[in-house]
């Protein structure tokens, strides 16, 4: 199928900054983009957007679409399913990325059923690449490559859409990297009139109220975390694990066995199914490093293993290996590290 010369990511607007996960994945796709020699597009909606393509542009952004009323925030699902769908019909984009947020996970199908593209949620890689068709032979090239772990994380599955536009997919926060290409980069502004795109009859739904709780905890942007696995044993051990985090200056992240054995909240969980990091220091205590957990942290830049097994598959990737039970290990260097902290 001939294709169309754009690449959208619709942009989470929370009534003053677009979100972290737009801004990644704006990243990701001037790099799939420029690929595939295309142009990168950027969606917001919202109210209030006078100035929100500054904190675009700088991401190497061709053009934003804006699309702006006071009825459009904060989001529900039918006028800004409506708007991105009438939109999308308009401009026919060859790709389209969202945050897999609470928002893309409900925006995204809406939009990929409607418009009968398919859609592959929560991926951690996108490439572009070439295709055959096991049965017809058909070649397709410059396919968006959506790259997911599967069955339990113990695959890694590439899916293709070779027939079916835009191709769709959605990343969850943390997964890509978030750097500004140019802080000049010029693109165009497109205010859309919201009466052209969005149907009046979607505004069903009137917020009457809205209470954000923000998060306590902020591991993904942690510079020093110290992570415990099923092996710290309890809810109880997991306490020298926040002493040690105190005494760094870090935060503390946790396994999902972890998790699920109830030692931390799942606020805290790092890997496929928790939170992606990237920390300077990385204190892995206790953890023996399945492939789902390793997804979350291997991009960090020291990692630091403590773990009575000295075969914990997780001390393949460590910079540093401390073979030893954790009730002896951390209390020694918090008693360290509280003598020799200034």
């Amino acid at each position: 199928m001939q294709d169309k010369n754009n690449l959208i990511v619709y942009c989470e607007w929370d009534g003053s900054r677009v979100a972290d996960v737009s801004l990644e994945l704006l990243t990701k796709g001037r790099q799939l983009a420029n690929a595939r020699g295309i142009q990168l597009e950027a969606l917001v909606i919202g109210s209030d957007l006078d100035d929100v393509e500054s904190q675009l542009f700088p991401y190497g952004v061709d053009t934003v679409y804006k699309i702006d009323d006071p009825r459009l925030f904060p989001y529900t699902s039918l006028p800004h399913a409506s708007a991105v769908i009438n939109l999308f019909r308009e401009i026919e984009p060859e790709i389209c990325l969202m945050g897999a947020t609470t928002i893309g996970r409900d925006l995204g199908p809406r939009v990929s059923s409607c418009l009968h593209s398919g859609l592959t949620a929560d991926c951690t890689a996108l490439e572009i690449g070439d295709h055959t068709d096991a049965v017809t032979k058909t070649e397709y090239h410059n396919l968006l490559y959506q790259i997911r772990p599967a069955f339990g994380g113990n695959i890694v599955a590439t899916i293709v859409n070779p027939e079916h536009r835009p191709q769709m997919a959605t990343v969850r926060e943390g997964v890509m990297r978030k750097e500004i290409i140019d802080q000049d980069y010029e693109g165009f502004v497109k205010d859309l009139d919201p009466a052209k795109y969005v149907d009046p009859e979607s505004f069903v739904v009137k917020i009457i109220e809205r209470e954000v709780e923000a998060s306590k905890v902020n591991i993904k942007g942690a510079p020093i975390i110290v992570a415990g696995g099923y092996g710290v044993g309890s809810k109880e051990n997991f306490k020298l694990l926040f002493e040690l985090a105190d005494v760094l200056g870090g935060e503390v992240g946790a396994s999902r066995a972890a998790v699920d054995a109830g030692f931390v909240e799942h606020d805290r969980q790092i890997g496929q199914t928790g939170v992606t990091v990237r920390p300077k220091l990385y204190i892995a205590c206790g953890i023996s490093g399945q492939i789902q957990h390793i997804a979350g942290m291997n991009e960090s830049s020291i990692i630091i293993s403590i773990n009575s097994d000295p075969e914990a598959p997780i001390n393949t990737i460590a910079d540093y290996v401390i073979t030893g039970n954790l009730e002896e290990v951390i209390p020694r260097l918090i008693k360290y590290y509280k003598k020799n902290s200034k």
